[in-house]
């Protein structure tokens, strides 16, 4: 078996088209459905159903699917162990973090990386979304919740605070609450909560019980915009509220505090462009180590 098909199936899979594939593996789209083509034959099964918006798994599809994951982290683990591991800091790695840090701190850094290793290729993913690591949805994730299962590596990144802010113009016209019960008479402003992939994001009801939003985004940089049009008041990361002038600290005794971790498969600890990747965002998160204080 061509283990190249099997590695260009795996993206098809993951892709859930051939032409996401083809961008992602830098090959022609034709090339990638006539090498899935050679791999069927030779399985003698038909792996995909191929649609005109894309690519779904046939039964024996998705247990080959498990196969291939095997043999792909088996690949890794037996090139770490004798030591071939890239030799270059090139290619792909793709980051999948919360949208407040990958877009308000990693985004704006990431330039200087690809700077200094002309040959990386850096897909930063901010959205609040879950991926799985074992099946190479991301190379690396940012994340608020520490895993206590599968064979990950984690590293702690830095702790953060949220705390209760509103605009300088919406505390005019409706006045700064001094309480719990005070809070609760103003436009509050949360986040989607069946759209939280965490429990360590659900938040609310450490700052007042029963809660009510009246207005909902599931972004956090969305609730920082709200909060600053004089949207209402607002759960802010404050690391992210601190630089605007016009958001005021409400009831600041109220602080919820949590922890960024940094967390990619064990199987890519040799892969010299992760442990680039990994190296740069820790040594930014430290060098700025006050910003989340």
């Amino acid at each position: 078996m061509n283990w190249d098909d099997v590695r260009i199936f795996l993206a098809v899979a993951r892709a859930g088209q051939i032409l996401a594939a083809s961008r992602r593996l830098g090959l022609n789209h034709a090339t990638v459905g006539r090498r899935v083509s050679a791999l069927e034959t030779e399985l003698q099964s038909k792996l995909l159903v191929r649609r005109t918006n894309g690519c779904d798994l046939t039964p024996e599809g998705e247990a080959f699917l498990q196969a291939a994951e095997r043999m792909e982290s088996e690949m890794l683990s037996a090139r770490a162990a004798v030591g071939r591991t890239d030799t270059e800091v090139t290619g792909a790695v793709r980051i999948g973090a919360t949208d407040g840090y990958g877009i308000a701190f990693l985004a704006p850094r990431l330039g200087e990386l690809t700077k200094r290793y002309p040959g990386l290729k850096i897909q930063l993913v901010p959205v609040p979304q879950s991926f799985s690591l074992s099946r190479r949805e991301a190379d690396i994730l940012i994340t608020v919740e520490r895993p206590d299962v599968g064979r990950l590596i984690t590293r702690k990144l830095v702790d953060y605070a949220l705390g209760l802010y509103a605009s300088k113009a919406y505390l005019a016209l409706n006045g700064t609450p001094d309480s719990d019960e005070a809070l609760k008479t103003h436009s509050l402003i949360g986040y989607v909560e069946d759209l939280i992939i965490s429990p360590r994001l659900h938040y609310r009801s450490d700052f007042v019980r029963n809660w009510q939003s009246d207005f909902e985004i599931s972004a956090v940089l969305g609730q920082v915009e709200a909060v600053r049009a004089g949207a209402g008041i607002g759960i802010l990361h404050k690391f992210l509220a601190r630089p605007h002038e016009d958001l005021v600290p409400i009831l600041p005794h109220k602080q919820v505090d949590r922890t960024y971790w940094i967390v990619y498969h064990e199987n890519l600890r040799n892969i010299r462009r992760i442990k680039a990747v990994v190296d740069f965002i820790a040594e930014q998160t430290e060098q700025n180590r006050e910003q989340f204080r």
